[in-house]
């Protein structure tokens, strides 16, 4: 049987009066990569930041290897081996490179050393004087993806990592992503370009208005297409 990482029961969620996630219910197994579809304004960003306590009011259940998490402040989440990469990035641009790597607290056992994460991201050790304001965005992404390794967390959240990036840069986030699942990394990805998460991904769920209304699996993916084209316009 499959070890479950993560499980969400009936997760509601608020921003001020704004309710957001309306009952959200699902699943990620130790070791999978797991994508969250849906348009914009689906819920699904807020899924992601429901689980690390970034949200105003949360009702529901969040449970990180069996623990309940959902009134566990966010650096008490942190220290459960979750791992969270936002959508704006968030890179100090006033520290270099390297500084902005060792900067995060190792909040869980067996995170990258600086040398690990510069064997899997060349470009951070080609720019590692740098300062943030000096990287493009795909190297940007790199180090906010790499930040979050350098913790220890084994579950990683990635939020839309791939978005406004250069092709061969995409390429080598998904190589990326295909690395960590390999080293056992449980991933749940946040993706609005479809042709980048399809092939990466070992099970889907689709959003609508706050809750989850299609899950499926990558086998099943090419009988799907009917159902993601009525829903995403894929």
């Amino acid at each position: 049987m499959p070890t479950e990482m993560l499980r969400i029961e009936d997760l509601q969620a608020w921003y001020g009066e704004s309710h957001i996630l309306h009952g959200v219910n699902l699943t990620v197994n130790e070791g999978e990569v797991v994508c969250l579809l849906g348009r914009n304004g689906a819920g699904r960003t807020t899924t992601l930041r429901a689980i690390v306590g970034l949200t105003g009011a949360r009702k529901g259940s969040i449970r990180i290897r069996g623990e309940e998490a959902i009134r566990l402040a966010s650096h008490k989440v942190a220290r459960l081996g979750v791992g969270y990469c936002p959508e704006e990035r968030g890179i100090f641009s006033s520290l270099s490179t390297q500084e902005n790597l060792r900067l995060p607290p190792v909040t869980a056992q067996g995170g990258m050393s600086v040398d690990e994460i510069y064997a899997m991201f060349p470009n951070l050790k080609e720019r590692a004087a740098s300062p943030g304001t000096r990287l493009s965005g795909g190297e940007q992404q790199m180090l906010a993806v790499a930040r979050i390794l350098r913790t220890g967390a084994r579950l990683l959240l990635l939020d839309e990592i791939s978005e406004g990036l250069a092709p061969v840069i995409v390429q080598k986030l998904a190589e990326t992503i295909r690395t960590l699942k390999a080293r056992g990394y449980t991933i749940m990805l946040v993706e609005q370009n479809f042709r980048f998460a399809a092939p990466l991904a070992d099970r889907f769920y689709v959003m609508e208005h706050g809750r989850i209304v299609q899950q499926f699996e990558q086998r099943e993916l090419a009988d799907k297409m009917d159902m993601l084209h009525e829903f995403l316009g894929v």
